[in-house]
């Protein structure tokens, strides 16, 4: 994988705003639900998300810039000198390496693991549970927000179903019992532990089991009201729009939002109207607007001036 800072186009300086701004704006742009068929857009929108990954969080970005982390977020080896080993005996020099005190103590350690080592000679070999492993997996808003089966390549090759509840949250820890390293002498697997990432959608936001939503509407649908079209994680429903509407108007679609796993209640969807002017000039609005002398003489700016 690149450099983050050079996928999300900002430099090693970049304050935590300005790397979420650039992401945001990559997001905007290739995102798999605005582009379903092309996956030079995947791709590009995996990269930028995996790069946001890595950089949003303060620790892993701290040991990316020191050299301790990849861009993967994976351990680099640290780099071993010939003054590391100076003035070590042979009989020291293992057990010292792997974090024990002494040569005796890692033989203990071995003999009650394994069966083996020194003391541990002819006490017979036991079982052992295999270790644990851990990964992480990048997940859309949607994908979370409504659940989904993904197939997850692991880096031996070994691909795992993976269901993604419905509802899923932002570094949520998954357990797939078994399915870690493997156990020695016949004892049991590890488990596999999975930490979804989801990622920012262009458009819908969460809080808590609520989404918000920013919906753009033309200046007559606002004055004279209309029946429009707006999404919703579920698909697009019809909304209706009150007359007078302003910049800034909050409706609310009940029940339309993030399923709550554990009570089963659905959260709402909360919609914010934005008044969009013409996008070109137009006379006849500019010569009625000319002539309108409102009946109420509003100061929108008066709480600020005061």
């Amino acid at each position: 994988m690149k450099d983050p800072y050079e996928i999300l186009g900002v430099s090693r300086a970049a304050t935590d705003k300005e790397i979420k701004s650039a992401f945001k704006k990559i997001a905007q742009k290739f995102h798999p639900d605005l582009h379903p068929d092309d996956k030079k857009a995947e791709a590009i929108f995996k990269e930028a998300s995996a790069a946001y990954d890595l950089l949003k969080n303060k620790e892993k970005r701290r040991r990316f810039d020191a050299g301790e982390i990849d861009a993967t977020g994976a351990e680099k080896p640290q780099q071993q000198y010939y003054r590391d080993y100076a003035g070590a005996g042979p009989a020291g020099s293992h057990a010292e390496q792997d974090g024990f005190v002494s040569n005796e103590e890692l033989e203990e350690f071995l003999a009650r693991a394994f069966g083996t080592g020194g003391r541990g000679r002819g006490q017979g070999v036991h079982k052992a549970r295999g270790q644990d492993v851990n990964y992480s997996l990048p997940v859309t808003f949607l994908e979370a927000a409504n659940g989904a089966r993904r197939t997850v390549t692991l880096p031996d090759g070994k691909t795992l179903k993976v269901m993604i509840p419905e509802g899923a949250h932002d570094r949520q820890m998954m357990r797939l019992k078994g399915q870690g390293m493997p156990g020695f002498n016949g004892g049991p697997a590890g488990d596999a532990y999975i930490e979804l990432h989801v990622q920012p959608h262009p458009f819908f936001e969460r809080k808590d089991n609520n989404v918000h939503l920013e919906v753009p509407v033309t200046l007559r649908e606002a004055v004279l009201g209309a029946q429009i079209e707006v999404p919703t994680i579920s698909g697009s429903i019809s909304l209706k729009v009150p007359k007078f509407s302003n910049t800034g108007t909050r409706l609310r679609l009940r029940e339309k939002g993030i399923l709550d796993p554990k009570t089963q209640q659905r959260g709402h969807q909360f919609i914010s109207l934005k008044v969009m002017l013409p996008v070109e000039e137009e006379p006849d609005l500019t010569a009625f607007l000319e002539t309108w002398l409102p009946k109420v003489d509003q100061d929108p700016r008066k709480e600020m001036l005061q």
